[in-house]
């Protein structure tokens, strides 16, 4: 059964090795040595993450002679955020309400002391 696109981006996007990995490129090509130059890992296991990325779409490899030059493709990680986007709305929401009710409950305490 083929996992939908957003269930892969998660997927690839859990493992901290591959969240660095993207981030390096945000900044340009990058190629596998450069990538995997920051971690404590085998070129063939930092291959792995990037078969992970790939796969998700996240990444593109290329070949140019000896260079293997990787980089970002952002269209499924647009898809996430947007999927994220609808949650964070639905939190400011809430916490809207709850401000509203905290302002009630302080004019509230406020009217009382006036009272007295």
């Amino acid at each position: 059964m083929p996992a939908d696109q957003l269930s892969v981006t998660f997927a690839a996007l859990a493992d901290p090795t591959r969240r660095a990995i993207l981030k390096k490129l945000t900044r340009g090509e990058k190629s596998v040595t450069d990538l995997a130059a920051p971690f404590q890992m085998t070129l063939p296991a930092v291959s792995k993450h990037l078969k992970v990325l790939e796969k998700a779409g996240l990444i593109e490899r290329g070949r140019d002679a000896q260079w293997r030059p990787c980089k970002l493709r952002a269209a499924p990680l647009k898809k996430a955020a947007g999927w994220i986007e609808q949650y964070r709305e639905f939190w400011e929401a809430r916490l809207d309400r709850l401000d509203d009710y905290l302002k009630k409950l302080q004019s509230e305490e406020t009217d009382d002391h006036d009272t007295e």
